[in-house]
C-alpha cells in the first residue's frame, strides 16, 4: 500500500488498492470526510505538459478516480465509468496539491450519477460529471 506522506499528501488520506493505471499516473489518494469522498494528488513535473501545467489527461484521470470513489463510497465495490464529462476552468501547476470532492446526485440499483470539483487551493481547476455503473 502506498503511503500518502511519501507523496506529500496529508496523512488522513489513504490509498485505494486495485488500479495499476491510476497508481502509475498518480498515485491518487482518498479520504471519507464530512460524509463525502475527498481525493488528493500532488502534481509533479512528470504530470506536466510542455506549458508546465498539469496535463489535461492527468486531470481527467484524477476526476474519474474521484467520481468512481464517490460512486462506491471508497469501498471495494467494483465500478465502471459509463460516461464522463469534464470542464477545464483553470490550470494546475507542478507542486500543487489537487483536492477533489465527489457528490452523488442520484443512486439507482446499478447506476450512480456523480459530479465532482477538483481544486488547487481555493481555485477550481476542473468540474466533472459522470454516470458510473456498479459491477456485481
Amino acid at each position: 500500500m502506498l503511503n500518502p506522506k511519501d507523496f506529500d499528501v496529508p496523512a488522513n488520506y489513504q490509498h485505494w488498492e486495485g488500479d495499476k493505471a491510476e497508481d502509475r499516473i498518480g498515485p491518487f489518494f482518498f479520504a471519507r470526510q464530512n460524509g463525502r469522498i475527498e481525493t488528493a494528488f500532488r502534481a509533479e513535473d512528470r504530470h506536466c505538459n510542455a506549458h508546465n501545467a498539469v496535463h489535461g489527461g492527468v486531470l481527467m484521470t484524477f476526476a474519474d478516480y474521484t467520481l468512481c470513489l464517490g460512486a462506491n463510497g471508497g469501498e471495494q465495490q467494483f465500478v465502471a465509468t459509463v460516461s464522463c464529462n469534464n470542464e477545464f476552468l483553470a490550470p494546475a501547476n507542478k507542486g500543487d496539491l489537487l483536492l477533489g470532492e465527489a457528490e452523488v446526485l442520484k443512486r439507482g440499483r446499478s447506476l450512480v450519477f456523480v459530479r465532482c470539483v477538483i481544486r488547487a487551493g481555493d481555485v477550481a481547476i476542473l468540474t466533472a460529471s459522470a454516470v458510473i455503473k456498479l459491477l456485481r
